[in-house]
């Protein structure tokens, strides 16, 4: 599968790779050193900066995130957090900021984008690297790879947000027994909980995300947006004020040539 591989340093990522084809990103986080953690590395920049992309881009349907060697995301750096000078070091309201200001970029940014997310896990996805597969609309898993909230193991609570999304995919008792367990949490399990669509095997984790992001891909591409941004509104929004935008959406789709292609096409299709 070839990929077109953008201009990164363009893009300023320096730990990550971003790839396009047929109107989807594809994300490799590229620190296999450090297990892709989320700090101690430039990714939450990287993924950042990414999401800006996208939304500036309306040739892209969908983003694809996955890891480049053994992991997805070991979440925190240990070794960042043993070093007296790093972003979990200092006083209560010193780490606070670096918090708000470090890794909760990551669900700020996420629940920005205009585009649906596949998070491809190829390995483990642990303690903010969990988290940040919640946050995506879709996980797809390799069966070598294992989700663990394991922030209670450190003597932490998940300071990226994680409590957040993790109990609105599997329901309050389940998020809180898995945090208050740290325990991992393999392929069949996953798929009991509704965590992953499907698991597969290793070689062709890559494969079997990309074919699930071309469906997408292939959709109207502003109607994809637009159904995006309903689906977050409708968990924060008030009926009423919810359906009002319902309307407003939809009077701008039948406006718009999308729609108009999808009736000749429909039309097409029974002559």
């Amino acid at each position: 599968m070839l990929l077109k591989k953008l201009n990164n340093k363009a893009l300023n990522l320096k730990d990550s790779n971003l790839k396009l084809k047929k109107k989807i990103a594809t994300l490799e986080f590229n620190r296999n050193d450090i297990r892709n953690a989320l700090t101690g590395s430039w990714l939450i920049e990287d993924l950042v900066n990414t999401i800006d992309f996208v939304n500036n881009n309306k040739n892209i349907s969908i983003l694809i995130i996955t890891g480049n060697g053994n992991a997805f995301s070991s979440g925190g750096n240990i070794k960042e957090m043993l070093k007296k000078n790093s972003s979990f070091s200092g006083k209560a309201e010193e780490v606070e900021k670096k918090y708000r200001y470090g890794i909760q970029k990551i669900p700020k940014a996420i629940d920005k984008i205009e585009i649906p997310i596949l998070a491809a896990i190829n390995g483990p996805a642990i303690g903010a690297g969990f988290d940040l597969a919640c946050m995506c609309d879709f996980r797809i898993m390799s069966k070598k790879a294992f989700f663990s909230e394991n922030f209670i193991n450190l003597g932490i609570i998940p300071g990226d947000g994680g409590a957040y999304f993790l109990q609105r995919i599997v329901g309050y008792q389940k998020a809180a027994e898995l945090s208050f367990t740290g325990r991992k949490i393999y392929y069949e399990e996953a798929i009991d909980l509704g965590l992953v669509l499907k698991a597969v095997e290793d070689d062709k984790l890559q494969s079997e995300a990309f074919k699930f992001a071309q469906e997408i891909a292939k959709k109207p591409s502003n109607t994809l947006r637009y159904t995006k941004r309903l689906l977050k509104m409708g968990s924060k929004l008030p009926l009423n004020e919810f359906l009002d935008f319902c309307a407003l959406f939809q009077g701008i789709s039948h406006n718009h040539i999308e729609h108009r292609t999808a009736l000749k096409k429909i039309r097409n299709k029974k002559k």
